[in-house]
């Protein structure tokens, strides 16, 4: 008979033992696991979004900025073409929240008046503040009539002197005495809605072109990306100047606005196409959509039902990152005077001020207008930048 060898048995482990320790399942940790496996893709786009701090503080900037753009008249305390002579070049007043001249400390918001003096060394005439002379400020103030929206009639803003009374200028006035407030809170909707609605002309043509090259590919897609190879090798500004240019002197504001905003975006559609064309080669040969195929499912349905849904986190990331773009080039459109005009007030226009350095060394508020320009770029940037991070959930 042959010897039979007792099995090895396995010493047991003592507790706490770190080489046989198992992390605890807890109930909490077994109900996230849970939720996480039958998350939407959408959910884990947010779940990982609101982990970007600095995405999320820059959701809310453009949001704000947003709400400006859409509530301008309401947050203009005067109209945007109202002009005092008197007041050319009036520095900022500072909006004081406390008042102590009756010798006890009281709440009430007002702003100091301005006097008159004139530099011995220049002998040129400024204002400084007059500290004796105080305007009553109130917020929900009563002023010049608007429709909220362009439906509701309303003369109510978000802050303005007591019975209209007094010269307000928190951030100063330009060279015809004009609230610099009110017309960046008006240059906000137009250089703002410039963006959105050039971006949404590139998207229809980025998708609509870069589909068809990927999806059909041969002739089509030489086509289209020869296309694209000769508008990305023209220099760009140059081609923005001429285009620009070409608009009628004569044209009114409605027609150069449409205008500033087809050139653009006849520009800005072909690196979005390639991003979709790179998407449609990987997609059109994976299993759901040759399911389709075989399913008997319309080309255009099968394009828009199934493909371009299943990169639409991407195509947002995208269309994020590319509003900036659009908003710095009518800036520097309209900074060179080849873009909007007035009467059309937009954040490019009020920078027109600022190219006489003479007036910028005596009046350094009429550059406000570029800190709200670096303000709405950086936030659309970095909610961009974390759109495109969220875009894929299942990374690291």
């Amino acid at each position: 008979m042959s010897e039979i060898t007792p099995a090895t048995s396995i010493p047991p482990t003592a507790p706490g033992d770190p080489a046989s320790a198992s992390p605890p399942m807890t109930e909490e940790f077994q109900e996230r696991e849970a939720q996480v496996m039958v998350a939407s893709q959408w959910k884990l786009i947010w779940w990982k979004f609101r982990k970007h701090k600095l995405a999320m503080f820059s959701a809310v900037v453009v949001i704000a900025i947003y709400v400006v753009a859409a509530f301008a008249e309401f947050f203009s305390p005067f109209p945007p073409d109202q002009y005092v002579a008197n007041y050319t070049y009036a520095p900022p007043q500072a909006l004081h929240f406390f008042d102590s001249s009756d010798g006890s400390l009281r709440f009430g918001l007002y702003v100091s008046g301005y006097k008159v003096a004139i530099d011995t060394f220049s002998l040129r005439r400024t204002f400084v503040s007059d500290p004796e002379v105080k305007i009553p400020v109130t917020l929900f103030a009563k002023g010049w009539d608007y429709k909220l929206l362009g439906i509701i009639p309303t003369n109510r803003h978000i802050i303005g002197p007591v019975d209209g009374e007094g010269p307000m200028y928190l951030l100063g006035a330009d060279h015809m005495g004009r609230d610099l407030l009110s017309r960046i809170a008006a240059g906000t909707r137009i250089s703002m809605s410039i963006g959105l609605l050039g971006v949404a002309i590139s998207l229809v043509l980025g998708i609509l072109l870069g589909g068809i090259s990927g999806y059909y590919g041969g002739v089509a897609d030489n086509v289209i990306q020869r296309l694209i190879e000769f508008l990305r090798s023209l220099p760009t500004i140059p081609l923005w100047m001429s285009l620009a240019a070409a608009l009628p002197v004569n044209w009114p504001p409605q027609y150069v606005y449409f205008g500033i905003t087809l050139i653009l975006s006849f520009i800005g559609w072909t690196g979005l196409a390639r991003v979709v064309r790179g998407r449609f080669l990987a997609l059109r040969e994976e299993d759901f959509v040759l399911a389709a195929k075989l399913d008997g499912a319309p080309q255009l349905y099968l394009i828009l039902r199934h493909m371009a849904p299943s990169f639409a986190s991407h195509i947002i990331a995208s269309i994020t990152l590319a509003i900036p773009a659009m908003i710095l080039s009518e800036t520097a459109l309209s900074f060179l005077g080849l873009g909007l005009r007035p009467p059309i007030v937009s954040w490019g226009v009020l920078l027109q001020d600022a190219q006489n350095v003479r007036a910028v060394s005596t009046a350094p508020w009429l550059l406000l207008p570029g800190v709200a320009v670096v303000i709405a770029v950086l936030s659309l940037n970095f909610f961009g930048d974390g759109l495109r991070d969220a875009a894929d959930p299942y990374g690291r």
